[in-house]
Parts: structure tokens; C-alpha cells; sequence
């Protein structure tokens, strides 16, 4: 077993594209850290370096409290699982969990011993006579993890595992993977560009960001999966984290006999606003509120915050999410500042109990928990929070 801390890493390609920046978190000894984030956002480089397959430019590696960052990869006691599997397709499933064992001189014995063991723990002591192209891709990622378990690793690195699966075996997988490490306890850090798939399996999520316009850093917020829903730090994660993603809208503050009072920008929606010490401070500017999708709430229409005619509604058995557009200049989360020069309409999407699905054009009135809104300053894109 084994931690892992990265010590302001940084790496930048001979072209000068800066991959990752600034970047420094610890994984625990026996965590499952998922790394999450779009395209770009230096996640899958980030994993490379812990496997010492790419030289870091700046900052430090840490295994065990051990500087690794100039360790060669064969030396550094972790195993990767990749999106491709890479099984040789002219072993069987035994001779490719035993061929990482052989290479290392271990004992025949010892490596049928590991083999079985892994193969009855997922499943596969039926398959160990097989090659890769009879098998199906869920069996065929067992495998690639089997000949990763048998060498009892310190850690796991997995690059996107489950991405080349369909979606039904994705999700069985998920929980497949989570039992295995909850069995194991081996440190894992996992890499993908699905945020629910990141929200399942990790004991904590780091959530990415590409480098642009001189970022400090590519790490937006590392944290519990549950505390990242409902308290995210930034526009960038609040957007990423949660499906459908949360919706933004400005708004004016204004201090009214002691209260604050919010109006949406462009829209003649007006609402009181629950305010601390901290969004108070904005009295007399503008801000950014967020709403998820699940706060909406049907309600008679003399209640309702909006009453916009639903453009489009996607019924999906026990939720239907309904589309509607306000009057107001959408928010870019990637660039807060910039987006306030936009015009146009902004397209919200709510959260609602199938039998309250409208026909399209009709009018459906909601209104949202004021409690629950979370608060963004304009320029920065830093939540606002006592």
C-alpha cells in the first residue's frame, strides 16, 4: 500500500502547450481519488507521471513519503489499467494475468496461486482457457485488472477502464470496481471524463480545468463527492458537477429596509434573497446564482418565480427535465467576466415529477428554495459563502 502526494507538479510540451500547472493534492494510503475534468484538463498527463511514463517540468512525486520523481516506472511498485485493455490476443486469459509474474523471475507456483486467486475474484476461473477475442469487453477489463491485482501493487493507476464499455456494463462495472478496491484497500487514482462515474466510485473527486489566460492551477477542488454538489468552490465545478448541470443566472443585489432583495438581470423576476455576512457585502452589485435542476418546484402560478412557456421536454421514466429560456444574458461558466457582454436568452432546465409533464408551449409555473441557491461573484467565479 502506499500515499501519494504531488508537490506543485507541473508539465509543459516542447510545442509550450502547458498541460498541467500548479497542481498538488495527497492521496491517502488505500483512497480511491478519482481525477475528473473535460478534455485538456491535464488529467490522463497527470496520471502518466505517476506512472513515470512523462517527465515532470516542476514540483515533486512522493510515494510513501519517498521522493519518485526521478524513479524509472519499472521501479516504482504500481500497476496501470488502460481504456484499450492491451491484452496479448494470441495468450489465454491465464497466460496473460501470469506474463507480468514471469517477467519478473516469480516462481511457478507462486504465479498459478496469484493467478487463480485473482481469476475466482473476478469471476474469470471459467475463462482462464480463453483468448481475449472470446471474451466480451466487460470480461476482457476483468482480465486487464486480474494481471494488474496479481502483482499486489502499492498502487493503481486506471486511465478511463470502463470508456470503451456500453452503458448498461459501465454502470456494473462501476460498483464491480468500487467492491474490488474496498476489498483490496490498494491506493487508486483513476482517471475520467464522466463526472457521475467519478461521483460513484471516489472516496474523494479532484476535479480539473484546462490551463488558460495564465491559471494558477489546473485543480479546481478535491473533495468528498457529496461535499463537491453542495458546496463547490467555483462556477467550473458547480457546472461540471451534477446532471443536468446546475443553471446560472445574474443577478442585481439591492439592500431594501435591512434585507437584500435579488432581481434576475433582464428579466422582470424579483425575489427576496437569505443573506449572510458575505453575500450582503455585494449589496448595490451584481452576482451569480445557481440553481440546480432538482431545486425547482411546481407551485400555483401567483407563487411562481417563473411561468415561461417549456421549449422542451425530455421525459425519462422517473424525472422529466423541461427546458425553458428568461430574458437574461447566459453565463459562460469558463469565463464569468466575458460572458456578461453576451446577449440573448438564457436556457434553464428544471427537474420535475413525470406526472406534471407539460405539453410543449404550455406554460408551467415553478419556483425554486431561495435557501438553497448558491452565490458566485462575478468576476472571479469564487463561490460566495459565510
Amino acid at each position: 500500500m502506499a500515499s501519494m502526494t504531488f508537490d506543485g507538479i507541473g508539465k509543459t510540451f516542447p510545442d509550450g502547450t502547458v498541460a498541467v500547472a500548479n497542481v498538488s493534492f495527497a492521496v491517502a494510503d488505500g483512497e480511491f481519488v478519482v481525477l475528473v475534468g473535460p478534455s485538456g484538463c491535464g488529467k490522463s498527463t497527470l496520471l502518466r507521471m505517476a506512472a513515470g511514463l512523462e517527465m515532470l517540468n516542476s514540483g515533486r512525486l512522493l510515494m510513501n513519503n519517498t521522493d519518485v520523481t526521478e524513479t524509472e516506472p519499472q521501479d516504482r511498485d504500481i500497476a496501470m489499467v488502460f481504456q484499450n485493455y492491451a491484452l496479448y490476443p494470441h495468450m489465454t486469459v491465464y497466460e496473460n494475468m501470469a506474463f507480468g509474474l514471469q517477467q519478473r523471475k516469480t516462481p511457478k507456483r507462486k504465479i498459478d496461486e496469484l493467478v487463480r486467486d485473482a481469476a475466482e475474484m473476478l469471476d474469470l476461473t471459467r475463462y482462464l482457457e480463453r483468448k481475449p477475442g472470446a471474451l466480451s469487453g466487460g470480461q476482457r477489463q476483468r482480465v486487464a485488472m486480474g494481471r494488474a491485482i496479481v502483482r499486489h501493487p502499492m498502487a493503481f493507476l486506471m486511465d478511463e477502464p470502463l470508456s470503451n464499455l456500453d452503458a448498461k456494463l459501465r454502470v456494473q462495472m462501476r460498483g464491480e470496481l468500487k467492491l474490488l478496491n474496498q476489498r483490496l484497500g490498494t491506493t487508486t487514482l483513476y482517471v475520467t471524463h464522466d463526472q457521475v462515474e467519478a461521483m460513484t466510485m471516489g472516496d474523494r473527486v479532484a476535479v480539473l480545468k484546462p490551463v488558460f489566460n495564465g491559471q494558477d492551477s489546473n485543480l479546481q477542488q478535491i473533495d468528498t463527492p457529496q461535499m463537491l454538489y453542495d458546496q463547490p468552490a467555483n462556477l467550473f465545478v458547480a457546472g461540471f458537477i451534477g446532471s443536468p448541470a446546475m443553471n446560472f443566472v445574474r443577478v442585481e443585489l439591492n439592500a431594501e429596509a435591512g434585507s437584500l432583495r435579488g432581481a434576475i438581470t433582464g428579466a422582470e423576476i424579483s425575489f427576496p434573497v437569505p443573506a449572510g455576512a458575505a453575500l450582503s457585502a455585494y449589496a448595490g452589485r451584481q452576482v451569480i446564482a445557481g440553481i440546480r435542476p432538482e431545486m425547482f418546484q411546481a407551485c400555483p402560478e401567483r407563487e411562481a418565480l417563473f411561468n415561461e412557456q417549456i421549449a422542451v421536454a425530455e421525459a425519462l421514466g422517473a424525472d422529466t427535465f423541461v427546458f425553458f429560456d428568461i430574458p437574461s444574458p447566459p453565463v459562460n461558466v469558463n469565463d464569468a467576466e466575458d460572458s456578461f457582454t453576451h446577449k440573448g436568452k438564457n436556457r434553464l432546465v428544471a427537474r420535475i415529477p413525470p406526472a406534471l409533464t407539460p405539453t410543449p408551449n404550455q406554460r408551467l409555473p415553478l419556483t425554486v428554495d431561495l435557501e438553497k441557491l448558491h452565490w458566485f461573484d462575478p468576476t472571479t467565479g469564487v463561490a460566495i459563502r459565510d
